[in-house]
């Protein structure tokens, strides 16, 4: 049921205008987190799940329920991918869509504000968004694997656009204080060049004064 939803967003994000694509993170595979193995490396499956998120502009997560919780799972890949290793943690500033489902009517919405809670630890920026909980997920129809009910399509699309917003707002951000780095640069070269110019400006002074003085002795 979740791999619907995600399956479902991906499908919504190949329909959008401009070039988007989705990969799927198989948490399954990664091994139970412990720091003598973060010491030695992790595994191959810890380092291309970091290697995927931290290429990624964009990180939806779908979560179930167990017992009003996301699952260990899930929890597990969390902590894996919060650790920097050799360079940052790919989950800091992470621009992060999170959604639930569930055959129950609720959707698994009572484990999206701890998710929330260890995403906002983790350094991960959570899109701010009315919360889309996918209920009854057993009476929903599914067209290769995904979602076919427009009203949760539409729900689901307005997440993704509000993800990619964000993500879009964020880089624009970015861009500017690159500029804005730019500019300061040159605004001390600026300084350097004016400083250089008085130096000169004041060995010739220098010169001049010392000429002078030759002169009148």
């Amino acid at each position: 049921m979740n791999a619907a939803v995600l399956a479902t967003v991906s499908h919504l994000l190949a329909d959008l205008p401009g070039t988007h694509e989705a990969e799927l993170l198989p948490i399954a595979e990664l091994p139970f987190y412990e720091t003598a193995l973060e010491r030695a490396g992790g595994s191959a499956a810890v380092r291309q799940a970091k290697k995927v998120v931290a290429g990624a502009d964009v990180l939806f997560i779908s979560t179930p329920s167990y017992n009003g919780e996301m699952p260990g799972a899930l929890k597990n890949a969390l902590d894996w991918l919060s650790r920097a290793g050799c360079g940052a943690s790919p989950l800091s500033g992470k621009v992060t869509a999170v959604t639930s489902a569930s055959p129950g009517a609720r959707g698994a919405l009572d484990a999206q504000p701890g998710l929330i809670g260890v995403l906002g630890r983790c350094g991960a920026r959570v899109v701010e968004h009315e919360p889309v909980a996918v209920g009854g997920t057993g009476g929903l129809a599914l067209e290769d694997g995904r979602f076919t009910d427009p009203e949760l399509v539409a729900r689901l699309r307005s997440l993704a656009l509000a993800a990619l917003a964000e993500f879009a707002e964020l880089d624009a951000v970015d861009a500017v204080d690159a500029v804005d780095a730019v500019d300061a640069v040159d605004a001390v070269d600026a300084v350097d060049a004016v400083d250089a110019v008085d130096a000169v400006d004041a060995v010739d002074a220098v010169g001049a004064v010392g000429a002078r003085v030759e002169a009148l002795v």
